[in-house]
């Protein structure tokens, strides 16, 4: 049951329609990350600076385990101007749910930069999220990747 409520709110929150950074009306990206842990990843602009960011991922090393993710993220286009595309940081906040032997439950601080191509709908990201264990107790650990997405 507990797997079912964390999918619906991974679903329910990409479904607010809006127009992404780049302004192409694509505002809808799934692709990959690798890292720890490596999985699938999604995003859903809701303004022309914020966005929903999920993940469903597996930890490989250690104890395999399931990795589900939501976080809101907030975009800094103003701060790193290249020549081509845009290079945005980011900031954010979300959850973590991990799944082994004990559940585990956690809030994300995501912090990362993302790069935009000008005349292609993809995004590669690098990001590092500090996460606070809260359940089934109180530790702090972190996640990690880099990643790729294309907006459809």
């Amino acid at each position: 049951m507990k797997k079912a409520i964390v999918i619906l709110i991974l679903l329910t929150g990409f479904s607010t329609y809006s127009v992404n950074a780049q302004g192409t009306g694509n505002n809808t990206g799934v692709g990959a990350i690798l890292g720890d842990p490596t999985g699938v990843s999604l995003a859903h602009w809701t303004s022309d600076n914020r966005a929903f960011s999920a993940g469903a991922a597996w930890y490989l090393r250690g104890e395999e385990s399931l990795h589900l993710h939501v976080d809101y993220l907030f975009y800094r286009f103003d701060l790193i101007q290249p020549a081509r595309g845009a290079l945005p940081l980011y900031f954010g906040l979300g959850g973590r749910v991990r799944f082994d032997h004990d559940d585990n439950f956690g809030v994300r601080f995501p912090l990362g930069m993302a790069y935009h191509f000008d005349d292609h709908p993809l995004e590669l990201f690098l990001e590092i999220a500090p996460v606070l264990e809260l359940v089934p107790g109180t530790k702090i650990t972190g996640n990690s990747g880099i990643g790729i997405r294309y907006y459809f």
